[in-house]
């Protein structure tokens, strides 16, 4: 996927700007955010929980050498095949040697952020390769050419009517006359296309969600069995997914399974949860003749034991996207790259370098919710206030910026005249709010005005009202 970091203020502005966008983002949005609330106040212990998850996910990553040593045995074992891939280019460059060497044309894919992240598609077919996004929402964006704009719902940027336009643009050899104004019609005719290439597939690509050590397997959550499909029916199936997905045991999964689907959906346990460890054996129904697992770094190993490091425990559930007031108001496409929201705001500089997606740490108001419904308990407000503390140090941020903290360090210092000041700016804030209390237009701030109305300030500061309190104490 392209990167496009670097304009995330003319993406976001262009967002806002965008009537169907806004609707479709926040009805997925409040559907979201609900059905969470749901299933958690139906578990009591879903705060022990999420203590439990990320325990498990700080563990293992403090030992991930010793756990990758026994997972690598345990998956060679069962007749897997173990590749670490530093780079992106080294992770795409395996693929393809394995499709290569299966002799494959066409190749199906589950829904998978990693092989987004190293942009797999575009190369397997500037190869020659024929790769078809198998999870509906992945289909839709990539007839589209787009990419996902969520990490678990990809087109939830899209109205049914974008949808419906799109598969009769695409699918141009069925009836022009069909019905296509309900999900279920549509639903229909993806699964009806799609289902011809699972049966023509070589090689079936699939994410993981978690890797487990103590037995070697790799695990998938989906909704739609698409995940099976692509696993199972292909001569061939290649698990791409990423260092930090590894946990030790089976039952340190179940606990991960169980704050994962709750956080990403709202369901208590997803649709379907795949097992996979190696390849078809000797008196089983079906299966792939050849298992490999591709494992990426792209960065992440210099991560652990830094400051940045507790981002590692994310199991991509996307819940702080859903939470998030700027990502419900701008959609994913404006954050640039695969990784969007709060989420991405930490991890995209990492992967791609503060001077590319030196933005995102500053697209939050840095209001805490992310953190507060974080399954594992990632502080990401205190991270991202670690990349904007180094964009500062080096110099990234912009003049303006630089020059408003040197005029705010000028008063805060000296605090008679900071209490006068904003004495002062509080007064006529309340004048310029008139009867209503609400200020549309803000001198310097029109960029917070031109979406939202400002309250105005209402009486004395709480400086002021303490000094006040405190005198007639004495």
């Amino acid at each position: 996927m392209k990167v496009t970091t670097q304009s995330f203020v003319d993406n976001a502005r262009e967002a806002l700007s965008d009537a169907r966008l806004g609707e479709a983002i926040r009805f997925a949005g409040r559907g979201s955010v609900a059905r969470r609330q749901a299933v958690v106040d139906r578990l009591p212990e879903f705060d022990a929980l999420r203590d439990a998850a990320r325990d498990i996910k700080t563990h293992t990553l403090q030992y991930l050498d010793v756990y990758y040593e026994q997972y690598e045995a345990k998956m060679r074992e069962a007749g897997g095949h173990l590749h670490f891939a530093p780079t992106a280019q080294d992770a795409c460059d395996i693929v393809l040697d394995i499709c290569r060497k299966a002799g494959a044309k066409n190749v199906t894919k589950g829904k998978s952020m990693i092989t987004e992240e190293i942009g797999l598609n575009a190369y397997l077919e500037a190869h020659g390769l024929n790769p078809v996004e198998t999870d509906l929402g992945e289909y839709i964006v990539q007839i589209r050419d787009e990419g996902p704009s969520h990490i678990i719902t990809p087109a939830i940027h899209l109205t049914p009517e974008q949808v419906a336009e799109d598969f009769r643009r695409v699918h141009t050899d069925l009836p022009a006359d069909r019905d296509l104004s309900e999900a279920v019609t549509m639903v229909h005719e993806a699964r009806a296309v799609l289902r011809e290439r699972f049966l023509a597939a070589d090689v079936g690509i699939t994410g993981a969600n978690f890797l487990i050590a103590e037995t070697g397997s790799s695990v998938i959550v989906t909704n739609e069995g698409n995940g099976d499909l692509t696993q199972s029916l292909p001569r061939v199936h290649v698990v791409v997914t990423s260092i930090e997905k590894m946990v030790p045991t089976l039952e340190d999964v179940s606990v991960l399974l169980r704050v994962l689907a709750r956080s990403a959906t709202g369901q208590e346990l997803s649709v379907y949860t795949t097992f996979s460890t190696g390849p078809r054996r000797e008196n089983d129904g079906d299966g792939p003749q050849d298992y490999h697992v591709v494992v990426l770094d792209n960065g992440r190993s210099a991560m652990l034991g830094g400051e940045q490091s507790e981002m590692l425990r994310c199991i991509k559930c996307g819940a702080c996207m859903n939470h998030c007031p700027v990502y419900q108001s701008v959609g994913g496409h404006a954050y640039g790259w695969v990784y969007p929201g709060p989420m991405g705001a930490v991890l995209d500089p990492q992967l791609l370098g503060i001077e590319a997606a030196g933005h995102l740490p500053n697209a939050s108001t840095l209001c805490g919710r992310c953190e507060e419904i974080c399954p594992v308990r990632i502080p990401l407000p205190r991270l991202m206030r670690n990349w904007r503390t180094e964009q500062h140090e080096r110099g990234l941020d912009s003049a303006r910026a630089r020059l408003a903290l040197v005029l705010w360090l000028a008063l805060a210092r000296r605090p008679r005249l900071y209490q006068a000041a904003t004495r002062i700016a509080a007064r006529l804030l309340a004048l310029l709010g008139g009867k209503t209390r609400r200020l549309g237009r803000l001198p310097l701030a029109g960029g917070w005005t031109a979406h939202r109305d400002l309250p105005a300030p209402e009486g004395r500061s709480f400086h002021s009202q303490w000094r006040a309190q405190r005198d007639k104490r004495q």
